[in-house]
Parts: C-alpha cells; sequence; structure tokens
C-alpha cells in the first residue's frame, strides 16, 4: 500500500495535527485512508505524540467541506468522526485540510455536533471571516442532509471498505 500523509491545518494554515495513513481508494477529488492501528498522530496545538489504538477508514475530499473518520474496534466501526473544514488539498501523498472545529459524531447511532464553543472561540482568536463562518454551518447542515439521505460516502461504501480490510496488531 501506499503511504499517504495527513496534515490538518487550523485557518491561517496554523499547524494543528499530521499523522500516516495508507492509501485505500481514489476517485475523481476524493481518497479513503487506512489508519493502521498503533499510529502515531503528532498534535501540533498540543506539542504532543498521541498513540491511536483503533483502526481507521478515513475519507477526504478536494470538492466537500467534511471529512470522515471511521474508528474501527474489534473489526466493527465503533464511531464516525466528521470535521467540519475547508476541502482538502490532495497532492501526490499528501493531503492537508483547514480543520473548522465544528465536528459531527456518531456514536451508539446517535449523531451530535461537537465542539461549538471551540468554533466561537476561533471565530475570534483566528479572524474567521463572517463569510467563512456562515459557509461552516451551512456545510454542517449539508453533511446532516448527505447522512440522514444516504449519500456519498454515507451510501455502504466506508463499511464496504470496512469490510476489506484484514486487522491484526
Amino acid at each position: 500500500m501506499t503511504v499517504t500523509y495527513i496534515k490538518s491545518l487550523k485557518y491561517g494554515n496554523v499547524p494543528h495535527y499530521e499523522w500516516e495513513t495508507e492509501l485505500l481508494e481514489q476517485g475523481d477529488g476524493y481518497v479513503f485512508v487506512l489508519g493502521q492501528y498503533g499510529r502515531k498522530l503528532r498534535h501540533h496545538t498540543k506539542q504532543a505524540v498521541f498513540t491511536i489504538n483503533n483502526w481507521a477508514i478515513e475519507f477526504f475530499s478536494s470538492s466537500h467541506w467534511f471529512t470522515v473518520s471511521a474508528d474501527i474496534v474489534d473489526g466493527r466501526i465503533h464511531q464516525y468522526y466528521c470535521n467540519i473544514n475547508q476541502p482538502a488539498v490532495i497532492q501526490g501523498n499528501g493531503i492537508s485540510f483547514v480543520d473548522l472545529d465544528l465536528d459531527l459524531i456518531c456514536r451508539d447511532g446517535k449523531w451530535s455536533v461537537v465542539d461549538e464553543d471551540e468554533f466561537i472561540a476561533h471565530i475570534a482568536e483566528f479572524g474567521y471571516p463572517q463569510q467563512l463562518v456562515d459557509r461552516t454551518r451551512q456545510e454542517l447542515a449539508a453533511l446532516q442532509e448527505r447522512i440522514a439521505s444516504g449519500q456519498f460516502p454515507f451510501d455502504g461504501t466506508i463499511e464496504r471498505l470496512a469490510g476489506q480490510i484484514q486487522y491484526s496488531r
């Protein structure tokens, strides 16, 4: 498999965190990658390196304003974690995106919005223009609709990819 490097940035291209994955599937303007069990996540904001002890199928798009991480525990999807972000830049074996704080997660079959307080704080701290604030909220609503109507990649694609992985530690 091809190693793919992921970089998350905060507004203004401030390094946030980065990690390595393996390319699973690439299409027109999107990629799916596999986050291996035990991968290292370098968190620039917290000046720390964390070990992630689960597998993950991750989705990045150069046209959509969200990412998806489907965390896999014991061979099954345990949770979905979606970042609202500016469309990803996909170049060669690198992917970067600007994280806009608002997240949509699904645990135990229930979707909820998290980090609203972080979003509000960062509007002032990073100087988000009003147009970006409005667009971020619109994109969150669009993602919720996409999930509710089963549109790609929430159309079974993530589950198909998760089912093809041979999980071991």
